[in-house]
């Protein structure tokens, strides 16, 4: 078992790593829409903390010496379920493997989030 971690992502704020390297599968922890350069999150639409999410989620895979196109299970979490639409079409960009997914909405994300997004992935 390895732990993964890169500067190019956030920081964990808490005690869990960024993503956890086992067996050639790769589980991630949700990713917010922190910029990893601020150290906060500083997107202020979802469509814009989406993105960075998404950025966020790249950079480990990529230290975990895997890509997008190998994720196969994600588990998105939303503030509110209206933004779902626009959630959607940033995350089509970017999961273009379309893999298996969860999405639902929650009462409140950590640092004030519009969503967070989980994933794992294979090596």
């Amino acid at each position: 078992m390895k732990t993964i971690h890169t500067e190019k992502a956030p920081a964990a704020v808490g005690p869990y790593s960024q993503a956890i390297r086992t067996r050639g599968t790769v589980y991630l922890s949700g990713q917010i829409a922190i910029d990893p350069a601020a150290g906060k999150i500083v997107a202020t639409t979802i469509e814009e903390q989406a993105e960075q999410c998404c950025r966020n989620i790249e950079a480990v895979l990529a230290a975990a010496d895997t890509d997008m196109e190998h994720v196969v299970k994600t588990t998105c979490f939303l503030a509110d379920i209206a933004d779902f639409k626009a959630f959607n079409e940033v995350y089509a960009k970017h999961f273009v493997s379309k893999p298996a997914r969860s999405c639902v909405a929650v009462k409140d994300l950590p640092a004030g989030a519009l969503c967070e997004i989980e994933a794992i992935a294979i090596r």
